[in-house]
């Protein structure tokens, strides 16, 4: 893979990462919750910051990115995406990003699966692991919004 191909592959990581910290800071200035508000502010710095861990990368060559393995509880997968509005309660602002984030997880395992290049294959397998330990993030802060215990 050459130098092109590998800024390409980052470039577009970058701009789903601004995507991403846009629509969370939307979430955030919509919310009328103080709970919900908060979590989107923060995930909405984590994008920033993930933006910002990109960008470095395009000053690395392929072979020095590296993220850790995450496992994909598939909690909210098999849950309908509900509706933004104002109003929107914490619990469905946490399954809207859940969904960002599994979709994006799913477009870098897709671009992985149609990479004929392995180094650019890895990138991709890379990002969507990033992307799979976001989710497993939120799922954990979903799983405790949703599935309060009651003593």
């Amino acid at each position: 893979m050459n130098q092109n191909e590998y800024k390409k592959i980052i470039s577009l990581a970058i701009e789903r990462e601004i995507e991403a910290y846009t629509f969370y800071r939307a979430v955030s200035d919509k919310a009328k919750d103080k709970s919900l508000k908060s979590i989107f502010n923060k995930l909405a710095e984590d994008e920033q910051g993930h933006q910002h861990t990109l960008e470095a990368f395009l000053t690395k060559t392929p072979d020095k990115i590296h993220f850790s393995e995450s496992k994909d509880y598939k909690i909210v997968d098999a849950l309908l995406t509900p509706s933004l509005t104002a109003d929107i309660k914490p619990v469905e602002g946490i399954v809207i990003a859940i969904k960002n984030e599994l979709e994006a997880m799913q477009m870098y395992t897709q671009l992985a699966n149609a990479s004929a290049d392995a180094a650019q294959k890895n990138i991709f397998l890379e990002l969507a692991s990033m992307e799979r330990g976001h989710k497993s993030n939120l799922e954990d802060i979903y799983t405790n919004m949703a599935f309060p215990e009651s003593w």
